[in-house]
């Protein structure tokens, strides 16, 4: 009985590091160095352009006009914007998670 949990265990540690190994998600830190075409600098070693890029809606710009007044809901990536990026492994897309503050 001992050696049986004692195999499991071995099992378990196994996929653990099997997953750990893979590394299924890379957590990146980014910066906007252009708007249009949005473009974003990665740890200064490359550049990613849009097609490269999933942008969730909380980062596009939104605004609405209320009489005479526009109204700024959300604002768009700018220059300078830090970026928190997550990237699939296998995959050449790059999630936007957030801005770095």
């Amino acid at each position: 009985m001992k050696k049986i949990a004692e195999l499991a265990n071995l099992i378990k540690q196994a996929g653990v590091g099997a997953v750990d190994a893979t590394s299924p998600v890379s957590v990146l830190l980014g910066t906007v160095t252009n708007t249009n075409p949005l473009e974003v600098s990665v740890d200064q070693r490359f550049s990613l352009v849009e097609d490269f890029l999933i942008i969730p809606e909380q980062l596009t710009h939104y605004e609405v006009t209320i009489g005479i007044q526009v109204v700024v809901i959300r604002r768009g990536l700018e220059i300078g914007d830090s970026l928190i990026l997550l990237r699939m492994q296998g995959s050449q897309q790059y999630i936007i998670l957030d801005r770095a503050v």
